[in-house]
């Protein structure tokens, strides 16, 4: 069994990497939808939005950079042309939302469909025994589930 320089078998850490490169091309959808989203938010609720939206697509571009680092010490590429996002995206694209609750709708939405693809990385990254991915997804994962309650509170929806 051939590893890389981290000790992850080099097989292994090929799929995580595609898996990665997969989630940061979702994540760069959802970052362009935060940023339409706080530039087109309408409403009594625009400035409390338009804040929580600029804090959401902040944190969206630090995780963006850490997936990317993570796919060059695993050995990979990171995707980075829009060509590339839109051909592996998963997310819905919101366009022109200014609508408060579809805009929060959103997010839930895109939320719940990045926790789907972290979940298949968490569990491959466990099988490798890659502990970085593996903290990694863990801590995206714990803080997306958060977001995800705190968006349906706002919306008055149970989870």
């Amino acid at each position: 069994m051939k590893t890389n320089s981290i000790g992850v078998e080099s097989k292994k850490a090929e799929i995580l990497a595609a898996e990665l490169n997969i989630l940061l091309a979702n994540f760069q959808v959802y970052y362009q939808n935060l940023r339409g989203l706080h530039w087109n938010i309408k409403g009594r609720r625009f400035f409390d939005l338009h804040v929580k939206f600029e804090e959401l697509y902040n944190d969206s571009q630090l995780k963006i950079d850490s997936i990317a680092e993570r796919i060059l010490t695993l050995g990979g590429i990171p995707l980075h042309t829009f060509e590339d996002y839109i051909k592996n995206n998963k997310l819905q694209v919101g366009f022109n939302i200014s609508k408060d609750e579809d805009a929060v709708n959103l997010i839930v939405l895109s939320l719940s469909q990045l926790l789907k693809i972290e979940r298949v990385i968490l569990s491959q990254s466990d099988e490798a025994n890659d502990e970085g991915t593996n903290a990694m997804m863990s801590d995206f994962i714990k803080e997306q589930e958060k977001t995800i309650w705190m968006m349906k509170a706002w919306l008055e929806e149970e989870m």
